[in-house]
């Protein structure tokens, strides 16, 4: 039977995770993105005046934006060290070495999944009361 704990294997698995990563941190650099240009439509004198609750909902939308950001810095931080870390994964020569890593990636995949939602619920909702908000240019 094959060792599945050489080096070469190791290297794969490795290899695998970071791609992962990789996919992950170019999902949140686009978040971050989506949510600047958010920022910048809500800070925007481009809404229809007099709008019940107008101020209050922009607001809101701020507000849950600037968490959703913090919140992916919190994620992107945890990718970093996870990176960091991977290359332990090369010395691992049992299958609890290689279970502690993949837990610990899959969890930070789960959180990375969480963010994403989150962030898209929002993204939909400002886009749904913005689009019916948004004043009516008309050529005069």
């Amino acid at each position: 039977m094959a060792d599945k704990f050489n080096e070469e294997d190791q290297s794969r698995k490795v290899a695998v995770l970071y791609r992962e990563t990789q996919k992950w941190k170019s999902d949140l650099n686009f978040l971050e993105v989506e949510a600047n240009f958010i920022q910048q439509l809500l800070n925007s004198y481009v809404f229809v005046p007099n709008t019940p609750n107008l101020f209050e909902r922009l607001q809101s939308f701020l507000e849950r934006t600037e968490s959703c950001v913090k919140h992916k810095e919190e994620v992107g931080t945890m990718i970093t060290k996870h990176e960091k870390v991977l290359g332990g994964m090369l010395e691992c020569r049992d299958e609890t070495c290689d279970f502690s890593y993949y837990r610990l990636h899959e969890n930070i995949g789960e959180t990375v999944l969480k963010c994403m939602h989150t962030f898209r619920v929002l993204k939909s909702e400002v886009f749904s009361y913005a689009g019916n908000m948004l004043k009516n240019r008309k050529e005069e």
